[in-house]
Protein backbone atom coordinates (compact mmCIF):
# COMPACT_ATOMS: atom_id res chain seq x y z
CA UNK A 1 0.00 0.00 0.00
CA UNK A 2 1.99 3.39 -0.94
CA UNK A 3 2.18 6.07 1.70
CA UNK A 4 -0.37 9.04 1.52
CA UNK A 5 0.61 12.20 0.48
CA UNK A 6 0.64 13.81 3.63
CA UNK A 7 2.82 11.02 5.58
CA UNK A 8 5.23 10.95 2.73
CA UNK A 9 5.54 14.88 2.98
CA UNK A 10 5.57 14.47 6.33
CA UNK A 11 8.85 11.72 6.23
CA UNK A 12 11.21 14.38 3.82
CA UNK A 13 10.32 17.29 6.28
CA UNK A 14 11.56 14.81 9.17
CA UNK A 15 14.48 13.40 7.51
CA UNK A 16 15.59 17.80 6.21
CA UNK A 17 15.03 18.24 10.58
CA UNK A 18 17.87 15.56 11.56
CA UNK A 19 20.11 18.69 11.10
CA UNK A 20 18.67 20.11 14.09
CA UNK A 21 19.04 17.20 16.08
CA UNK A 22 22.88 18.00 15.69
CA UNK A 23 21.69 21.77 16.45
CA UNK A 24 20.17 20.61 19.91
CA UNK A 25 23.18 18.06 20.94
CA UNK A 26 25.96 21.00 20.38
CA UNK A 27 23.50 23.30 22.47
CA UNK A 28 23.21 20.57 25.60
CA UNK A 29 26.35 19.23 25.91
CA UNK A 30 28.42 22.15 25.92
CA UNK A 31 27.05 21.84 29.65
CA UNK A 32 28.71 18.64 30.49
CA UNK A 33 32.12 19.66 28.57
CA UNK A 34 32.87 22.99 30.47
CA UNK A 35 32.96 21.71 33.54
CA UNK A 36 35.18 18.39 32.83
CA UNK A 37 38.56 18.46 34.68
CA UNK A 38 41.17 17.49 31.22
CA UNK A 39 38.63 19.99 29.29
CA UNK A 40 39.68 22.80 31.30
CA UNK A 41 43.28 21.55 31.71
CA UNK A 42 43.76 21.24 27.79
CA UNK A 43 42.06 24.87 27.16
CA UNK A 44 44.33 26.40 30.12
CA UNK A 45 41.37 26.77 32.44
CA UNK A 46 39.39 29.60 31.25
CA UNK A 47 38.08 32.12 32.96
CA UNK A 48 33.88 32.93 32.97
CA UNK A 49 34.67 35.63 29.56
CA UNK A 50 36.36 32.95 27.89
CA UNK A 51 33.70 29.97 28.61
CA UNK A 52 31.42 32.73 27.58
CA UNK A 53 33.51 32.46 24.21
CA UNK A 54 33.71 29.00 23.67
CA UNK A 55 29.83 28.93 23.65
CA UNK A 56 29.30 32.04 21.81
CA UNK A 57 31.32 31.18 19.05
CA UNK A 58 28.78 28.80 17.78
CA UNK A 59 26.27 31.47 17.91
CA UNK A 60 29.13 33.63 16.29
CA UNK A 61 29.32 31.22 13.19
CA UNK A 62 25.75 30.88 12.84
CA UNK A 63 25.20 34.04 13.09
CA UNK A 64 28.01 34.25 9.94
CA UNK A 65 26.35 31.88 8.13
CA UNK A 66 23.01 33.82 7.66
CA UNK A 67 25.31 36.88 5.56
CA UNK A 68 25.47 34.34 2.40
CA UNK A 69 22.89 31.45 3.04
CA UNK A 70 19.66 32.63 1.72
CA UNK A 71 21.31 34.00 -1.64
CA UNK A 72 22.88 30.52 -1.57
CA UNK A 73 19.41 29.02 -1.26
CA UNK A 74 18.16 30.88 -4.27
CA UNK A 75 21.23 30.04 -6.05
CA UNK A 76 22.03 26.20 -5.89
CA UNK A 77 18.52 25.23 -4.30
CA UNK A 78 17.36 24.18 -1.05
CA UNK A 79 18.91 20.46 -0.97
CA UNK A 80 22.18 21.27 -2.00
CA UNK A 81 22.64 23.99 0.18
CA UNK A 82 21.74 21.87 3.28
CA UNK A 83 24.52 19.14 2.14
CA UNK A 84 27.12 22.01 2.20
CA UNK A 85 25.70 23.33 5.68
CA UNK A 86 26.32 19.35 6.62
CA UNK A 87 30.06 19.02 5.34
CA UNK A 88 30.88 22.64 6.82
CA UNK A 89 28.96 20.97 10.47
CA UNK A 90 31.29 18.15 9.94
CA UNK A 91 34.24 19.76 9.91
CA UNK A 92 33.60 22.21 13.04
CA UNK A 93 32.34 19.02 14.93
CA UNK A 94 35.83 17.26 14.10
CA UNK A 95 37.77 20.36 15.23
CA UNK A 96 36.47 20.53 18.50
CA UNK A 97 36.35 16.53 19.16
CA UNK A 98 40.17 17.05 18.35
CA UNK A 99 40.92 20.16 19.85
CA UNK A 100 44.46 21.04 21.30
CA UNK A 101 43.88 24.22 22.96
CA UNK A 102 41.37 26.78 23.31
CA UNK A 103 42.18 27.88 20.21
CA UNK A 104 40.82 24.37 17.96
CA UNK A 105 37.76 24.72 20.40
CA UNK A 106 37.02 28.70 19.40
CA UNK A 107 37.55 27.76 15.69
CA UNK A 108 35.66 24.44 15.81
CA UNK A 109 32.72 25.93 17.64
CA UNK A 110 33.02 28.80 14.63
CA UNK A 111 32.63 26.41 12.22
CA UNK A 112 30.24 24.06 13.46
CA UNK A 113 28.50 26.99 14.00
CA UNK A 114 28.14 27.78 10.36
CA UNK A 115 26.79 24.67 9.50
CA UNK A 116 24.40 24.45 12.21
CA UNK A 117 23.31 27.93 11.05
CA UNK A 118 23.17 26.44 7.48
CA UNK A 119 20.69 23.46 8.64
CA UNK A 120 18.76 25.91 11.26
CA UNK A 121 17.11 27.91 8.51
CA UNK A 122 17.28 25.94 5.70
CA UNK A 123 15.33 23.16 7.18
CA UNK A 124 11.99 25.03 7.98
CA UNK A 125 12.58 26.98 4.76
CA UNK A 126 12.46 23.82 2.86
CA UNK A 127 9.52 22.42 4.61
CA UNK A 128 7.01 24.92 4.46
CA UNK A 129 7.88 25.02 0.74
CA UNK A 130 6.83 21.50 0.34
CA UNK A 131 4.03 21.40 2.61
CA UNK A 132 0.03 21.41 1.82
CA UNK A 133 -1.44 24.44 4.25
CA UNK A 134 -2.74 22.12 6.25
CA UNK A 135 0.41 20.66 7.97
CA UNK A 136 2.80 23.22 7.15
CA UNK A 137 2.33 24.22 11.11
CA UNK A 138 3.41 20.51 12.40
CA UNK A 139 5.77 19.97 9.75
CA UNK A 140 7.63 23.46 10.35
CA UNK A 141 7.62 23.07 14.33
CA UNK A 142 9.27 19.61 13.19
CA UNK A 143 12.71 21.48 13.56
CA UNK A 144 11.92 22.65 17.56
CA UNK A 145 11.09 18.94 17.96
CA UNK A 146 14.40 17.57 16.33
CA UNK A 147 16.51 20.23 18.40
CA UNK A 148 14.83 18.65 21.68
CA UNK A 149 15.60 15.33 20.76
CA UNK A 150 19.44 16.36 20.05
CA UNK A 151 18.91 17.95 23.17
CA UNK A 152 17.40 15.04 25.36
CA UNK A 153 20.20 13.05 23.69
CA UNK A 154 23.15 14.96 24.71
CA UNK A 155 21.91 15.61 28.17
CA UNK A 156 22.18 11.77 28.75
CA UNK A 157 25.02 11.46 26.54
CA UNK A 158 26.53 14.00 29.27
CA UNK A 159 25.69 12.48 32.39
CA UNK A 160 26.89 9.27 31.68
CA UNK A 161 30.30 10.66 30.21
CA UNK A 162 30.26 12.83 33.01
CA UNK A 163 30.40 10.07 35.23
CA UNK A 164 31.68 6.93 33.52
CA UNK A 165 34.89 8.24 31.30
CA UNK A 166 37.52 10.24 32.87
CA UNK A 167 40.50 12.11 31.13
CA UNK A 168 40.00 12.67 27.64
CA UNK A 169 37.57 10.46 27.01
CA UNK A 170 35.14 12.66 29.64
CA UNK A 171 34.97 15.49 26.54
CA UNK A 172 36.07 14.48 23.42
CA UNK A 173 33.82 11.47 22.80
CA UNK A 174 30.30 13.46 23.76
CA UNK A 175 31.79 15.97 20.92
CA UNK A 176 32.67 13.79 18.59
CA UNK A 177 29.20 11.62 18.94
CA UNK A 178 27.92 14.92 17.69
CA UNK A 179 28.87 14.61 14.08
CA UNK A 180 26.22 11.02 13.36
CA UNK A 181 23.47 12.81 12.85
CA UNK A 182 24.90 14.87 10.28
CA UNK A 183 26.21 11.88 8.30
CA UNK A 184 23.06 10.22 7.13
CA UNK A 185 21.63 13.97 5.73
CA UNK A 186 24.15 13.89 3.84
CA UNK A 187 24.56 11.12 2.10
CA UNK A 188 20.53 11.18 1.40
CA UNK A 189 19.40 14.87 1.30
CA UNK A 190 19.36 15.01 -2.83
CA UNK A 191 17.21 11.79 -3.08
CA UNK A 192 14.23 13.96 -1.16
CA UNK A 193 12.39 15.88 -4.11
CA UNK A 194 13.59 19.80 -4.78
CA UNK A 195 11.05 22.41 -3.31
CA UNK A 196 8.44 23.37 -5.86
CA UNK A 197 8.63 26.67 -5.62
CA UNK A 198 12.26 27.11 -6.09
CA UNK A 199 11.98 25.27 -8.76
CA UNK A 200 9.18 27.51 -10.32
CA UNK A 201 11.68 30.35 -9.66
CA UNK A 202 14.16 28.65 -11.96
CA UNK A 203 11.78 28.53 -14.46
CA UNK A 204 11.46 24.73 -13.95
CA UNK A 205 7.75 24.25 -14.47
CA UNK A 206 7.24 20.93 -15.61
CA UNK A 207 9.22 19.62 -12.61
CA UNK A 208 7.66 22.15 -10.08
CA UNK A 209 4.21 20.65 -11.27
CA UNK A 210 5.17 16.59 -11.10
CA UNK A 211 6.98 17.40 -7.54
CA UNK A 212 3.46 18.74 -6.21
CA UNK A 213 1.65 15.74 -7.67
CA UNK A 214 4.25 13.49 -5.76
CA UNK A 215 3.99 15.38 -2.96
CA UNK A 216 0.23 15.96 -2.75
CA UNK A 217 -1.74 13.74 -4.75
CA UNK A 218 0.18 10.15 -5.52
CA UNK A 219 2.29 11.33 -8.65
CA UNK A 220 -1.45 13.04 -9.91
CA UNK A 221 -1.08 16.12 -12.36
CA UNK A 222 -4.39 16.63 -12.52
CA UNK A 223 -5.62 16.76 -9.45
CA UNK A 224 -7.60 20.20 -8.37
CA UNK A 225 -5.30 20.91 -5.46
CA UNK A 226 -2.10 20.11 -7.65
CA UNK A 227 -2.93 22.02 -10.73
CA UNK A 228 -4.28 24.88 -8.60
CA UNK A 229 -1.47 25.27 -6.25
CA UNK A 230 0.79 24.86 -9.22
CA UNK A 231 -0.70 28.03 -11.37
CA UNK A 232 -0.81 29.80 -7.92
CA UNK A 233 3.01 29.55 -7.45
CA UNK A 234 3.52 29.97 -11.33
CA UNK A 235 1.40 33.20 -10.91
CA UNK A 236 3.49 34.62 -7.83
CA UNK A 237 6.42 34.15 -9.11
CA UNK A 238 5.73 35.88 -12.48
CA UNK A 239 4.35 38.51 -10.39
CA UNK A 240 7.38 38.56 -8.13
CA UNK A 241 9.49 38.47 -11.23
CA UNK A 242 7.71 41.40 -12.99
CA UNK A 243 7.48 43.81 -9.54
CA UNK A 244 11.00 43.01 -8.36
CA UNK A 245 14.34 42.63 -10.20
CA UNK A 246 15.89 42.95 -6.05
CA UNK A 247 14.74 40.76 -3.28
CA UNK A 248 16.98 42.30 -1.14
CA UNK A 249 15.42 45.93 -2.31
CA UNK A 250 12.02 44.76 -1.79
CA UNK A 251 12.35 43.54 1.61
CA UNK A 252 12.96 46.92 2.67
CA UNK A 253 11.37 49.04 0.39
CA UNK A 254 8.09 47.44 0.22
CA UNK A 255 5.87 48.35 3.43
CA UNK A 256 4.24 44.74 4.00
CA UNK A 257 7.67 43.57 3.45
CA UNK A 258 9.40 44.97 6.25
CA UNK A 259 6.66 44.92 8.20
CA UNK A 260 7.23 40.80 8.33
CA UNK A 261 10.68 41.47 8.30
CA UNK A 262 10.66 43.59 11.51
CA UNK A 263 7.88 40.91 12.54
CA UNK A 264 10.19 38.02 12.07
CA UNK A 265 13.26 39.82 13.70
CA UNK A 266 11.06 40.69 17.14
CA UNK A 267 9.78 36.61 17.02
CA UNK A 268 13.99 35.59 17.24
CA UNK A 269 15.14 38.15 19.53
CA UNK A 270 11.81 37.77 21.88
CA UNK A 271 13.31 33.82 22.35
CA UNK A 272 15.87 34.56 24.08
CA UNK A 273 14.21 37.48 26.70
CA UNK A 274 12.47 34.40 27.64
CA UNK A 275 15.26 32.77 29.24
CA UNK A 276 15.82 29.72 27.84
CA UNK A 277 19.82 30.14 26.76
CA UNK A 278 20.58 31.18 30.59
CA UNK A 279 18.96 27.88 31.08
CA UNK A 280 20.36 25.86 28.71
CA UNK A 281 23.72 26.75 29.31
CA UNK A 282 24.73 27.72 32.23
CA UNK A 283 22.48 24.97 34.19
CA UNK A 284 25.46 23.98 36.60
CA UNK A 285 26.16 27.34 38.09
CA UNK A 286 22.21 28.32 38.75
CA UNK A 287 21.63 25.08 40.23
CA UNK A 288 24.96 25.46 42.36
CA UNK A 289 23.23 28.76 43.86
CA UNK A 290 20.65 26.62 45.38
CA UNK A 291 22.84 23.79 46.50
CA UNK A 292 22.54 21.32 44.19
CA UNK A 293 25.92 20.58 42.59
CA UNK A 294 27.09 19.73 38.90
CA UNK A 295 26.43 15.94 38.95
CA UNK A 296 22.76 15.92 40.36
CA UNK A 297 22.24 18.97 37.85
CA UNK A 298 23.53 17.25 34.85
CA UNK A 299 20.83 14.50 36.09
CA UNK A 300 17.93 16.93 36.24
CA UNK A 301 19.16 18.50 32.96
CA UNK A 302 17.98 14.73 31.61
CA UNK A 303 14.43 15.21 32.92
CA UNK A 304 14.31 18.52 31.82
CA UNK A 305 15.13 17.01 28.12
CA UNK A 306 12.28 14.92 28.67
CA UNK A 307 10.10 17.54 29.77
CA UNK A 308 11.18 19.44 26.37
CA UNK A 309 10.37 16.90 24.01
CA UNK A 310 6.84 16.74 25.61
CA UNK A 311 6.37 20.01 25.15
CA UNK A 312 7.67 20.05 21.37
CA UNK A 313 5.41 16.82 20.57
CA UNK A 314 2.47 19.23 22.24
CA UNK A 315 3.34 21.73 19.81
CA UNK A 316 3.21 19.75 16.87
CA UNK A 317 -0.05 18.26 17.52
CA UNK A 318 -1.99 21.56 18.04
CA UNK A 319 -0.17 24.26 16.24
CA UNK A 320 -2.41 23.92 13.08
CA UNK A 321 -5.44 23.18 15.29
CA UNK A 322 -5.04 26.31 17.40
CA UNK A 323 -2.92 28.60 15.26
CA UNK A 324 -0.09 30.68 16.08
CA UNK A 325 -0.70 33.48 17.25
CA UNK A 326 -2.78 32.89 21.28
CA UNK A 327 -0.06 30.36 21.78
CA UNK A 328 3.00 32.04 21.28
CA UNK A 329 1.43 34.94 23.03
CA UNK A 330 0.40 32.70 26.09
CA UNK A 331 3.76 30.95 26.03
CA UNK A 332 5.64 34.26 26.41
CA UNK A 333 2.96 35.33 29.50
CA UNK A 334 3.89 31.99 31.40
CA UNK A 335 7.42 32.00 30.58
CA UNK A 336 7.45 35.12 32.39
CA UNK A 337 5.25 34.15 35.15
CA UNK A 338 8.20 31.08 35.96
CA UNK A 339 10.82 33.28 35.82
CA UNK A 340 9.16 35.60 38.35
CA UNK A 341 8.30 32.59 40.82
CA UNK A 342 11.33 31.34 40.39
CA UNK A 343 12.98 34.72 41.09
CA UNK A 344 11.36 34.97 44.56
CA UNK A 345 12.46 32.08 45.32
CA UNK A 346 15.85 32.48 44.92
CA UNK A 347 15.96 35.95 46.54
CA UNK A 348 13.92 34.79 49.82
CA UNK A 349 15.65 31.59 50.09
CA UNK A 350 19.02 31.92 49.24
CA UNK A 351 21.67 28.50 49.15
CA UNK A 352 23.21 29.62 52.49
CA UNK A 353 19.45 28.89 54.18
CA UNK A 354 19.55 25.18 53.07
CA UNK A 355 15.73 25.40 52.73
CA UNK A 356 15.51 22.04 50.34
CA UNK A 357 11.73 22.78 49.58
CA UNK A 358 12.70 25.77 48.15
CA UNK A 359 15.26 24.54 45.70
CA UNK A 360 12.68 21.84 44.85
CA UNK A 361 10.65 24.57 43.75
CA UNK A 362 12.94 26.60 42.04
CA UNK A 363 13.87 23.33 39.84
CA UNK A 364 9.92 22.51 38.89
CA UNK A 365 9.71 26.27 37.71
CA UNK A 366 12.46 25.43 35.53
CA UNK A 367 10.74 22.28 34.59
CA UNK A 368 7.52 24.09 33.70
CA UNK A 369 9.13 26.98 32.10
CA UNK A 370 10.59 24.10 29.62
CA UNK A 371 6.93 22.92 29.28
CA UNK A 372 5.73 25.85 28.25
CA UNK A 373 8.44 27.64 26.41
CA UNK A 374 8.88 23.84 24.01
CA UNK A 375 5.04 23.98 23.81
CA UNK A 376 4.74 27.23 23.01
CA UNK A 377 7.51 29.62 21.97
CA UNK A 378 10.53 27.75 20.45
CA UNK A 379 8.69 25.58 17.95
CA UNK A 380 6.79 29.03 17.00
CA UNK A 381 9.62 31.17 16.41
CA UNK A 382 11.17 29.15 13.40
CA UNK A 383 7.88 28.15 12.13
CA UNK A 384 6.46 31.31 11.86
CA UNK A 385 8.84 33.49 9.92
CA UNK A 386 9.43 30.69 7.08
CA UNK A 387 5.75 31.39 6.59
CA UNK A 388 5.32 34.95 6.52
CA UNK A 389 7.35 35.57 3.22
CA UNK A 390 6.91 35.05 -0.86
CA UNK A 391 8.96 32.90 -2.42
CA UNK A 392 11.32 35.27 -3.93
CA UNK A 393 12.07 37.14 -0.50
CA UNK A 394 11.93 33.57 1.82
CA UNK A 395 15.52 32.86 2.01
CA UNK A 396 16.62 36.07 2.23
CA UNK A 397 14.05 37.31 4.81
CA UNK A 398 14.57 33.60 6.89
CA UNK A 399 18.69 34.46 7.06
CA UNK A 400 17.90 37.98 7.85
CA UNK A 401 15.32 36.70 11.01
CA UNK A 402 17.74 33.64 11.65
CA UNK A 403 20.90 36.02 12.33
CA UNK A 404 18.43 37.85 14.82
CA UNK A 405 18.79 34.65 16.75
CA UNK A 406 22.32 34.19 16.28
CA UNK A 407 23.50 37.57 17.59
CA UNK A 408 20.99 37.75 20.72
CA UNK A 409 21.51 33.86 21.77
CA UNK A 410 25.41 35.05 21.51
CA UNK A 411 24.82 38.28 23.48
CA UNK A 412 23.08 36.17 26.22
CA UNK A 413 25.70 33.91 26.51
CA UNK A 414 27.85 36.21 26.76
CA UNK A 415 26.48 38.54 29.42
CA UNK A 416 25.08 35.91 31.84
CA UNK A 417 28.39 34.97 33.27
CA UNK A 418 29.30 38.17 34.10
CA UNK A 419 25.64 39.32 35.23
CA UNK A 420 25.78 36.01 37.74
CA UNK A 421 29.31 37.46 39.07
CA UNK A 422 27.68 41.18 39.53
CA UNK A 423 24.23 40.69 40.31
CA UNK A 424 23.35 37.44 40.90
CA UNK A 425 19.54 36.68 41.22
CA UNK A 426 18.26 40.30 40.26
CA UNK A 427 19.42 38.95 36.66
CA UNK A 428 16.59 36.69 36.34
CA UNK A 429 13.99 39.88 36.56
CA UNK A 430 15.25 40.55 33.00
CA UNK A 431 13.61 37.53 31.56
CA UNK A 432 10.47 37.64 34.47
CA UNK A 433 9.61 41.16 33.06
CA UNK A 434 10.53 40.62 29.36
CA UNK A 435 8.28 37.40 29.21
CA UNK A 436 5.44 39.74 29.81
CA UNK A 437 6.64 42.32 27.66
CA UNK A 438 7.15 39.52 24.55
CA UNK A 439 3.35 38.61 25.03
CA UNK A 440 2.01 42.85 24.68
CA UNK A 441 4.07 42.93 21.89
CA UNK A 442 2.33 40.32 19.85
CA UNK A 443 -0.86 40.35 21.49
CA UNK A 444 -0.69 44.15 19.65
CA UNK A 445 0.99 43.32 16.05
CA UNK A 446 1.51 39.33 15.30
CA UNK A 447 -1.08 38.22 12.98
CA UNK A 448 -2.94 34.90 12.60
CA UNK A 449 -0.92 32.94 9.68
CA UNK A 450 -2.67 29.25 10.27
CA UNK A 451 -3.44 27.80 6.67
CA UNK A 452 -3.42 30.75 4.50
CA UNK A 453 -1.60 29.47 1.48
CA UNK A 454 2.04 30.78 0.98
CA UNK A 455 0.87 32.48 -2.27
CA UNK A 456 -1.80 34.53 -0.32
CA UNK A 457 0.38 35.77 2.12
CA UNK A 458 1.31 38.87 0.20
CA UNK A 459 -2.43 39.91 0.20
CA UNK A 460 -3.02 39.09 3.44
CA UNK A 461 0.16 41.48 5.17
CA UNK A 462 -1.56 44.03 3.09
CA UNK A 463 -4.74 44.27 4.55
CA UNK A 464 -4.38 43.00 7.89
CA UNK A 465 -4.19 46.20 10.16
CA UNK A 466 -1.24 47.14 11.79
CA UNK A 467 -2.86 46.89 15.01
CA UNK A 468 -3.94 43.37 15.25
CA UNK A 469 -6.50 42.39 18.06
CA UNK A 470 -10.21 43.22 16.37
CA UNK A 471 -9.26 42.36 12.89
CA UNK A 472 -10.47 40.14 10.48
CA UNK A 473 -10.11 36.10 10.16
CA UNK A 474 -8.56 35.51 6.72
CA UNK A 475 -9.18 31.36 6.94
CA UNK A 476 -11.83 29.65 9.15
CA UNK A 477 -13.12 26.36 9.20
CA UNK A 478 -13.58 25.15 6.08
CA UNK A 479 -17.05 24.12 6.36
CA UNK A 480 -18.06 28.08 6.69
CA UNK A 481 -15.79 29.44 4.17
CA UNK A 482 -18.72 29.62 1.49
CA UNK A 483 -20.43 31.55 4.11
CA UNK A 484 -18.12 33.60 5.28
CA UNK A 485 -16.62 34.58 2.19
CA UNK A 486 -20.05 35.53 0.90
CA UNK A 487 -20.66 37.99 4.05
CA UNK A 488 -17.52 39.71 3.11
CA UNK A 489 -16.06 38.80 6.84
CA UNK A 490 -12.65 37.22 5.27
CA UNK A 491 -10.12 39.37 3.21
CA UNK A 492 -10.25 39.06 -0.54
CA UNK A 493 -6.53 39.63 -2.27
CA UNK A 494 -7.42 43.03 -4.12
CA UNK A 495 -8.38 42.57 -7.94
CA UNK A 496 -9.31 38.76 -7.15
CA UNK A 497 -13.20 37.74 -7.39
CA UNK A 498 -14.99 36.21 -4.91
CA UNK A 499 -16.44 33.13 -6.73
CA UNK A 500 -12.21 32.15 -8.35
CA UNK A 501 -11.21 32.43 -4.34
CA UNK A 502 -14.01 30.29 -3.33
CA UNK A 503 -13.41 27.79 -6.41
CA UNK A 504 -10.27 27.56 -5.43
CA UNK A 505 -10.62 26.62 -1.74
CA UNK A 506 -13.30 24.30 -2.63
CA UNK A 507 -10.30 22.21 -4.34
CA UNK A 508 -8.22 22.91 -1.04
CA UNK A 509 -11.38 21.42 1.13
CA UNK A 510 -11.85 18.85 -0.76
CA UNK A 511 -8.24 17.60 -0.97
CA UNK A 512 -7.76 17.79 2.83
CA UNK A 513 -11.21 15.65 3.11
Amino acid sequence: MPLSPKVYTWLCGFFAALGSVTFGYDLGIIASVLPAPDFLATTGNPDATAQGLIVGCLLLGAFASNIYVGSLADYVGRRVSILAGCLVFLLGGSIQAAAQNIHYMYGGRFLAGMGIGMLAMLAPLYQAEIAHPSIRGRLTTLQQFMLGIGALIASFIGYGCFHGLTGQAQWRVPLAIQLLPAVPLAFFILLLPESPRYLAMKGRNEEALQVLARLHAHGDIHDPFVVNEHKEILAQVRIEQQETRDAWAQLFLVKSNFRRLVLGIAIQFSIQMTGVSVIQYYAPRIFESINIDTSTTLGLQSGNSVIALIGEGLCIWFIDRLGRRKPFIWGNALSGLTFVIGTILIAVFPADTGNHNASRAFVAMTWLFNLVFSSCCGPLSWAIPVEMFNSATRAKATAITSSAAWISNFMIAQVSPIAFDHVGWKYYLVFAVCGFTNALFFWAFLPETKGIPLEELDAYFETVPLFVPGSKVYVPDGKTREEELRQGKIMVPEGAETEDVYEKDKAVIEHVA
